[in-house]
């Protein structure tokens, strides 16, 4: 090997012995920065379980502020608001410490210079100024409560009345034109009123609405009154009903579809129905027939066949 190679060897041997010192310092800045940054976040941690610990010292203190202080929660809404008395961004923070420390240590001489029977009664009446607040807050809240409940009772009671009326309204349009073939009837409210605040009855009488009751006749308002009945009972039916010659005042072909109604709409119930009209025994499925002979009501079972 010639001295111009050996030559050359050393200068790489001595480049990379350079590089392998670089290599080794940057290895060593690396290392120190990790060492810092590790030490920079043992820190951060250390701080952030600072921050953490304070905070939960600070809620504690600040419910035991609450509960000392009625004041607080009442317009804590305004805490931080400009143009208010609480407008904390305004104030020194270290006036303010200095001049609660200096009123506390004031309030506290003055503690000594009064009467302690006095200050036996001062602490009774605060005690008992929030025990009444407390139940000023317990009748304010069940207050509040009450209200809610009759909100929602009213709720309830105008749609209960609603699906009532319109239940009934429909039924006592049709049982009427059952009743009086051609005509029709309905309940509406008084003009600019609600439901509750009443309802009159309106009657067509063929094309023709009637301005008032006065314009029928007397079977033709016993049938009104009869329709609104049967469409109440038909609502909430019942497992019997009495009826004591309700078509006193009516023809026979009203009786008729008296009974009929009763037969057809009122499967579920039974009814016991006095009357003395052969209308209304044709529609019938048990008859008794009473008769007073010799100072005796003598009673008689018959079919509706008895009557055809």
């Amino acid at each position: 090997m010639t001295n111009a190679q050996l030559n050359d060897e050393r200068a790489k041997l001595t480049a990379f012995d350079e590089e392998l010192k670089s290599l080794d310092s940057a290895s060593h800045q690396k290392s120190s920065q990790i060492s810092d940054e590790a030490l920079e976040a043992q820190k951060l941690t250390h701080q952030l379980e600072k921050a953490q610990k304070d905070k939960q010292t600070s809620l504690q203190i600040l419910h035991q502020m609450e509960k000392e202080h009625d004041w607080i929660p009442e317009t804590c809404s305004q805490f931080g608001k400009p143009s208010t008395p609480y407008d904390f961004s305004n104030q020194d923070m270290s006036k303010c410490k200095t001049s609660l420390k200096s009123l506390t240590e004031r309030f506290q001489g003055q503690k000594r210079t009064i009467n302690p029977k006095v200050m036996n009664m001062i602490d009774s009446v605060e005690k008992k100024e929030a025990t009444l607040k407390n139940m000023m807050r317990t009748v304010i809240r069940d207050k509040k409560k009450i209200e809610e409940t009759i909100d929602s009772l009213d709720e309830y009671k105008k749609t209960a009345l609603h699906r009532t009326w319109t239940k009934v309204n429909a039924d006592f349009g049709s049982i009427f034109n059952l009743l009086l073939p051609g005509s029709f009837a309905k309940l509406d409210p008084v003009e600019g009123k609600q439901i509750s605040d009443g309802l009159e009855v309106k009657v067509q009488l063929g094309k023709i609405w009637k301005q008032s009751l006065t314009e029928l006749s007397g079977g033709q308002r016993s049938l009104i009154a009869l329709s609104l009945i049967m469409a109440l009972l038909q609502f909430k039916p019942a497992p019997m009903y009495i009826l004591d010659e309700v078509d006193a005042a009516l023809d026979l072909s009203h009786t008729q579809n008296i009974g009929r109604l009763i037969k057809e709409r009122f499967k579920g119930s039974q009814f016991i129905v006095v009357s003395l009209k052969d209308g209304m025994f044709q529609n019938a499925n048990r008859i008794f027939r009473t008769r007073f002979s010799e100072g005796t009501s003598m009673v008689q079972a018959l079919t509706p066949k008895d009557f055809k």
